[in-house]
């Protein structure tokens, strides 16, 4: 076998551009080692080094060379079978991708251009089993091809995500509730109607007004964590620029109800927003709006709001028994109260209810919620805002009939039976579907939707 046979195999193997090189290093070095002579004495006396000397030379006049010399070496790679562990990886990988984009992924890996790892979405047991999926790493920058690779690991990872959001929406009204105020026990048909808000696309606006120290605030933070898009405000620390907007300049700074377009407005102690500035607030809620109006400067600014708010009574706490009684302590005149769908009136827990509380605190284990978690419940919610439910046309009869059998009843009640409950009904049994992804709302939507009005009407009214 000839040296040239041997270079050249030596060449395959290695199949780098900086081989020659090598090669030229090492052999230059044996030459040096070997020989008593000088250097220059003996630079053609070893024949690998002669012959590497020798093709560098020549290699850098023609680049051409180079050239042939990497197409050859790509095609040797594309011609040789991936290792046993590189084809399981890609093997898990073929199921998310096109056909042609699979395709490339392979060239690429056989090129050594890429590689493919495993990550997780990282959630807990708590919200549900966690599962790793194939993630397709970059061995050389180049700005291309990291385009592509983030497309692909973005939909790989909107797949596994999209199969965990249907795997999560058979226990999602449980595990979701469960986390809504975790800390404060009691309020059950408060956390569930705050659940719903969240699933609601059509706007609903909820009122929790009642004693303090009840955990209203509670959930209001919850809801406020998990709202894709949302805003928290003190009904005392709000001005009118900071519920509306501030214009310093060119600048535009959004206040509270812009902030929260297309998602949730928080609003604790309602009660003490200033009478003046409830009108950007009405605004919003009605039309879905506000302006911002001085001196030469006049802009509209979208605030399609849901609003949940709290509020404590005149004298800060619910007093006396009847609604009669209660009814004088509403801080609120009729035009705002009107404007929410769903009122619940929350007084503190007698002396058996405090018991029962406390005997559940002690009983209870952790609820703390991972971040992971919670952006995954926030990405859930968001996710389900892309599903258009419709009404079955069979249970509207029932609407009617509880309309009519609440409006019998509306002397009974803190606040005015009006076609903005019926409305409501529909929207939260609705959201009540959106919150399993079904695109039809069915019995069970309504019947929760019933239990939640009746329990906000008439539960301290027995």
């Amino acid at each position: 076998m000839t040296n040239s046979f041997k270079i050249s195999k030596i060449f395959i193997l290695l199949s780098t551009s900086d081989s020659l090189l090598i090669l030229s290093a090492v052999s230059f070095w044996i030459s040096i080692k070997r020989s008593k002579s000088s250097i220059f004495q003996n630079l053609y006396t070893f024949p690998l080094y002669q012959y590497s000397f020798v093709y560098i030379k020549r290699f850098w006049k023609n680049l051409n060379v180079l050239l042939i010399y990497w197409i050859t070496m790509s095609f040797i790679k594309l011609l040789l079978p991936l290792s046993k562990s590189k084809k399981r990886n890609l093997n898990k990988l073929k199921k998310y991708l096109e056909i042609n984009d699979f395709k490339e992924v392979k060239k690429l890996l056989k090129l050594g251009k890429i590689g493919i790892a495993f990550s997780s979405l990282k959630i807990s047991d708590k919200i549900i089993k966690d599962e790793s999926f194939p993630v397709i790493n970059l061995a050389l920058e180049e700005k291309d091809l990291t385009n592509k690779i983030t497309v692909w690991n973005d939909v790989v990872e909107q797949q596994v995500r999209e199969k965990k959001y249907k795997e999560f929406s058979v226990d999602a009204e449980k595990k979701i509730r469960y986390f809504i105020a975790p800390h404060i026990v009691g309020l059950e048909e408060v956390k569930e109607a705050a659940m719903l808000q969240l699933f609601a696309k059509d706007k609903v606006h909820l009122l929790l007004l009642g004693d303090p120290s009840t955990g209203k605030t509670d959930v209001l933070r919850s809801v406020n964590e998990f709202a894709p898009i949302s805003s928290f405000g003190l009904g005392s620390g709000i001005s009118a620029a900071g519920l509306t907007a501030a214009i310093k300049g060119k600048e535009v700074i959004r206040g509270l109800l812009p902030l929260a377009d297309k998602g949730i407005c928080c609003v604790d102690e309602l009660n003490l927003m200033k009478l003046r500035d409830r009108g950007s607030l009405l605004n919003a809620m009605e039309k879905g709006f506000i302006t911002y109006d001085k001196g030469n400067k006049h802009k509209k600014f979208d605030a399609r709001i849901n609003l949940l708010a709290t509020a404590n009574p005149k004298g800060d706490r619910f007093v006396g028994k009847t609604p009669s009684t209660w009814l004088k302590q509403i801080p609120f005149d009729p035009a705002l109260l009107s404007r929410f769908h769903i009122v619940f009136f929350i007084r503190r827990p007698g002396h058996k209810e405090f018991i029962n509380i406390a005997k559940k605190i002690v009983s209870e284990r952790n609820k703390n919620l991972e971040i992971n978690d919670s952006l995954f419940i926030r990405d859930y919610i968001e996710f389900s805002q892309l599903i258009d439910v419709a009404f079955n046309e069979k249970l509207k009869k029932q609407i009617v009939d509880f309309a009519a059998k609440l409006k019998k009843d509306e002397k009974k009640f803190l606040v005015e039976i009006s076609p903005r409950i019926i409305v409501g009904i529909m929207r939260f049994a609705k959201a009540s579907a959106r919150l399993e992804l079904r695109n039809l709302v069915e019995q069970k939507d309504l019947d929760r939707v019933f239990n939640l009005l009746e329990k906000s009407l008439y539960k301290k009214n027995k």
